[in-house]
This record gives C-alpha cells, sequence and structure tokens, in this order.
C-alpha cells in the first residue's frame, strides 16, 4: 500500500520526534555548522564533548550547578538563534484539520516530542500566523513536549518546585558569554560560577535549574500519552534513534496492535527493519514529500495534490 494511501485510511496519527527533526534549524541569513540545533547521538553529537551524567542528572546539577548551568546557557542560545524549519512547518500544518482532513479525512493528530527547544510550538505560531484561514477554521493539534521546555526554569527547592518560563538572554549576568566558551571545544576549562551568581527561583529565592526531564526522572505527561499510542493506528516516528525509553517502545506498541509505523531519519537505526515504511534523508526535505504539503517561502501552506494521488 502506498503511504499516501495509508495516511487517507489513517484515523488516530501521532508523531514520535527526536532531536533530528530540529538538526537542520538555524537561522535563515547563517545556517551553518555553528548554528545548527546539534543532536546529541549523531557523528556531531554532544555526548561526544560531555559527560552526559553530569550534565542532565540531578546528581550531576548537585555536583557542578555551575556546569550544568553553563551548558544549558550554551542550549539556550543555540536555540534562541534557530529557526523552524520545514519539517516543523509541515507538521504544524498537518495539525492544523483544515489541512489534515484533505490528506486523512477526519482524523486526529498529535506530536509526542522529545525535544525541548521549544521549535514546534513556535512553529505552530508561525503557520497559524501565515495561514489565517486555516487556523481560523481549524482545531490545532496538542504538541506533548514530553521531555519538558528548554527555556523553563525550575526551583529546586522540592517543597517549593516552582516552574516559570524565561526566555531572558542571558538568563543570568554570569553565564553571559560562557556560551563562547562551549563552542571552543575539549580543551576549553569552563569558569566555576558561584551557585550564588546562577539562576535563582523568582518565588522562594533558592537555586533554580533547568526545567527539563533528566535522566532518572519520569517524562511528562505520561498516561495522556499511553493513552493515544494505545488509540494510534498510525505512528510517524522522526528524528530519533528510538533508544531512548519509553519513546523507544512507542512505534512496537503501535504494531502489536495492528497500526503502522513509518520512519522518518537522516541515516539507519535499530529497528528499522521493523517499520513498515521508511525514509531516509533530511527530515525537512522528506516529509512534505512524503505528506503531501508544500511550504512557501513566506510560510504558505498548500496542499499537493499530485502528491495526494501518488
Amino acid at each position: 500500500m502506498p503511504f499516501q494511501d495509508l495516511l487517507r485510511k489513517s484515523t488516530n496519527i501521532i508523531v514520535v520526534a527526536g532531536a533530528g527533526l530540529s538538526a537542520a534549524s538555524g537561522t535563515r541569513e547563517r545556517l551553518t555548522t555553528k548554528y545548527r540545533i546539534p543532536t546529541f547521538r549523531g557523528s556531531g553529537g554532544l555526548w561526544r564533548k560531555y559527560n552526559a551524567v553530569s550534565l542532565a542528572t540531578p546528581e550531576g546539577f548537585q555536583a557542578s550547578p555551575s556546569l550544568v548551568w553553563q551548558f544549558y546557557h550554551y542550549r539556550r542560545e543555540i536555540a534562541r538563534r534557530a529557526k523552524p524549519n520545514d519539517a516543523h512547518r509541515v507538521l504544524s500544518a498537518f495539525g492544523l484539520s483544515y489541512f489534515r482532513n484533505q490528506i486523512a479525512p477526519q482524523s486526529t493528530f498529535t506530536l509526542i516530542t522529545q525535544n525541548i527547544d521549544g521549535l514546534s510550538a513556535r512553529s505552530d505560531q508561525e503557520i497559524a500566523a501565515n495561514n489565517p484561514e486555516a487556523a481560523n477554521a481549524s482545531d490545532k493539534a496538542e504538541i506533548i513536549e514530553m521531555h519538558g521546555r528548554l527555556f523553563d526554569v525550575k526551583c529546586s527547592n522540592r517543597k517549593c518546585g516552582h516552574v516559570e518560563f524565561n526566555t531572558t538572554s542571558p538568563i543570568c549576568q554570569a553565564l553571559s558569554g560562557t556560551e563562547e566558551l562551549l563552542e571552543m571545544g575539549q580543551g576549553t576549562v569552563e569558569p566555576e560560577i558561584d551557585p550564588s551568581k546562577l539562576p535563582r527561583c523568582s518565588k522562594c529565592g533558592s537555586l533554580a535549574r533547568p526545567g527539563v526531564v533528566w535522566f532518572g526522572e519520569r517524562p511528562q505527561r505520561m498516561r495522556d500519552i499511553d493513552e493515544l499510542v494505545q488509540k494510534a493506528d498510525l505512528c510517524l516516528v522522526i528524528g530519533t534513534s528510538s533508544t531512548v525509553q519509553p519513546a523507544a517502545s512507542y512505534a512496537y506498541e503501535v504494531q502489536d496492535q495492528g497500526g503502522k509505523v513509518a520512519v522518518f531519519n537522516l541515516e539507519n537505526t535499530p529497528g528499522d527493519d521493523e517499520a513498515d515504511f521508511l525514509f531516509l534523508g533530511s527530515c525537512e526535505e522528506l516529509l512534505p514529500k512524503a505528506l503531501g504539503l508544500r511550504v512557501s517561502e513566506d510560510g504558505r501552506i498548500t496542499v499537493d495534490k499530485q502528491a495526494a494521488k501518488d
């Protein structure tokens, strides 16, 4: 069965997205390697430079809040400079029933993303602004950011636990310019910043931490995700190595229930042989063709009638 035929017959569609969805994003004026969103397990992955345990666990933060905040400040600055790419935009358009019903009539759609960069939410805003006739006439699909958000700041005091969305750059003066040191490579020695100068909770004044889900912590909205997976008859796996649990198991669960799985990745990953459809290449080029949607230079979306027939 051609993929377009499967789309037309699907009623409950989910996407499980990973870092590969955002890898091509950068400033439109200067899309260089420096300005791309780095992945964690690809050939240029960030884990090659830093120990994951020292950067993405509560224990690592307790041991060195200075190093962890410098790393997340660096990631915040990269994400601020980045722009949604066409893969984000097509998923945002597909999330609007105005477009989706022309491709998969009377279907539901939810994006479950492991990404913390906020680019999918920014893409939703961009597509809604550039396609007002679709946004005004459509229900907008939900985004579940299961690993939290890079621009959330969370109090490290469990008795408080206050969380707020903060896009200030830099988030505190002591972190200003430290992102340039991380660009220099492994031989660079990061400064040791006194915790009193790191971000503080605006409610109780305690040391704040990045509001993302770290290793050993429970991903957000797991009950909602489990319900969506149980109902799904089509799962699109986009830009993820399918090695991080629990997200890695979702595609298998959909298949076990009789659903179909389509994988979109730049390179082969474990489990590809089990996919019903495999698309290898850049997500920003593959997704518009596969979903039958075109994105113009000004962000306008049109349904590709020819793709819908293929």
